[in-house]
């Protein structure tokens, strides 16, 4: 059984930051993508960040230079370091862990139930 516990969540006024994290259990983390995405009220989910196996990163343009994901294969756990924060990042963020199958499937997905943060003044 694969869980994603995410935590880090909060309220802050704009300008400041908060640090995310997703641990995960069972044996996957090591071999999967991981990734942060985003949900505000009456939008959909995008995605924020990912990052590979390898710790190659990809953000959304709109937190590119103050958004910073990261792995640490050790704890099992990827963080997303958010400075700069904005009203429009207020959003529940989720974790996602892709795991690869072989023969050309799609990768499994799994998702964590999500961290709520709220950027206000």
């Amino acid at each position: 059984q694969v869980q994603l516990v995410e935590s880090g969540g909060g309220l802050v006024q704009p300008g400041g930051s908060l640090r995310l994290s997703c641990a995960a259990s069972g044996s996957i983390f090591r071999i999967s993508a991981m990734g942060w995405f985003r949900e505000a009220p009456g939008k959909q989910r995008e995605l924020v960040a990912t990052i590979t196996t390898a710790g190659s990163t990809n953000y959304v343009d709109s937190v590119k230079g103050r958004f910073t994901i990261s792995r640490d294969n050790a704890k099992n756990t990827v963080y997303l370091q958010m400075n700069s924060l904005k009203s429009e990042d207020t959003a529940v963020y989720y974790c996602k862990a892709s795991r690869p199958q072989l023969f050309g499937l799609r990768p499994i997905d799994y998702w964590g139930q999500g961290t709520q943060v709220t950027v206000s003044s």
